[in-house]
C-alpha cells in the first residue's frame, strides 16, 4: 500500500508533510507553439469547419465523450460555440503547424489554484492527429505549461473501459491511482473512471524524456521514430510519425 509523505506533529501523529501555499495563476487562455503544433483557444469561427472535416465519418472518436456524435458542420459549430472562450473547461485547439489545420481539440478542467492541481481531458483527436509527434507535442505543451504555473498535481481520467486513453496516460509517464466504480452516467450507461496522474517531482524526469523523443534528431527523413518515448519505460507503444 502507497504510504504518502508524512510527517510528526507533537502527538506523535503522522501528519502530511508542509506544501508551499505560494499563489499559482489561473492558465490563460493564450497560443502555445511548439515544433509541429501550436495550440490556440478554441473558437467555432476559426476552428470549427475544419474541425467538423477532420471528425467526420469517424463516429467512433465519440464512444467514450460526453458528447457527439454530430450530425452536421452545424451541429459541430452550435457545440463549439457553447463551450469556447470558458474559464472551466478552457477549450483548446490543435493545430498543425506544418498545414495551419486544426485537427483535435483538448482542455484543462477542474482548475483548483489552492490546492495547485489541475485536470487535462476532453480529448478529442481526429484521426489524422492520433498516434503522431503532433498529438504528444500537444500534450507536451499542456502539461509543461502546467507545471511551469506552478501547479503540483496534473490529473488524467478516463473510462475505465476504453483502453486506448489509458495507454497514452501511461505512455505520457501519468501513475494509475485507481478507478471510481459507478462514478457517472454518460450517455445512460454506467461510466467507472480510471483515475491517473503526474506530480511536479516526477515532471522534470518525464518532461527530459518527452524532449528527448520529440526533438527532430529521433526522427528518421520519413518521420519514423529512431526510439521510443519511455517516460514509464514498463510501456513501450510504437507510434507512427
Amino acid at each position: 500500500m502507497h504510504v504518502p509523505p508524512f510527517e510528526i506533529d507533537e502527538q506523535g501523529r503522522r501528519i502530511g508533510v508542509t506544501v508551499d501555499r505560494r499563489h499559482v495563476d489561473r492558465p490563460a487562455p493564450r497560443e502555445m507553439v511548439g515544433t509541429y503544433v501550436r495550440l490556440e483557444p478554441l473558437d467555432a469561427e476559426q476552428h470549427s469547419d475544419a474541425l467538423w472535416n477532420a471528425y467526420r465519418g469517424h463516429d467512433d472518436l465519440w464512444t467514450y465523450m460526453p458528447q457527439g456524435p454530430f450530425s452536421s458542420a452545424a451541429d459541430y459549430r452550435t457545440w463549439v460555440e457553447q463551450w469556447q472562450h470558458l474559464d472551466d473547461p478552457m477549450f483548446f485547439a490543435i493545430v498543425d503547424r506544418e498545414s495551419g489545420e486544426p485537427q483535435g481539440v483538448a482542455s484543462y478542467l477542474r482548475i483548483d489554484p489552492s490546492a495547485r492541481s489541475i485536470e487535462v481531458g476532453w480529448i478529442t483527436f481526429a484521426p489524422i492527429l492520433q498516434g503522431t509527434r503532433r498529438a504528444t507535442e500537444a500534450m507536451h505543451l499542456m502539461m509543461a505549461n502546467a507545471f511551469d504555473l506552478g501547479y503540483r498535481r496534473y490529473e488524467w481520467k478516463c473510462n475505465a473501459l476504453n483502453e486506448a486513453s489509458m495507454r497514452a496516460a501511461r505512455r505520457l509517464g501519468m501513475t494509475y491511482e485507481g478507478t471510481f466504480r459507478q462514478a457517472t452516467v454518460v450517455k445512460g450507461r454506467n461510466r467507472d473512471t480510471a483515475w491517473f496522474s503526474l506530480l511536479d517531482s516526477e515532471w522534470p524526469d518525464v518532461r527530459r524524456e518527452m524532449e528527448r523523443w520529440l526533438a527532430r534528431e529521433n526522427f528518421d527523413d520519413e518521420g519514423r521514430q529512431m526510439t521510443p518515448l519511455a517516460a514509464k519505460p514498463q510501456f513501450d507503444t510504437s507510434l507512427r510519425p
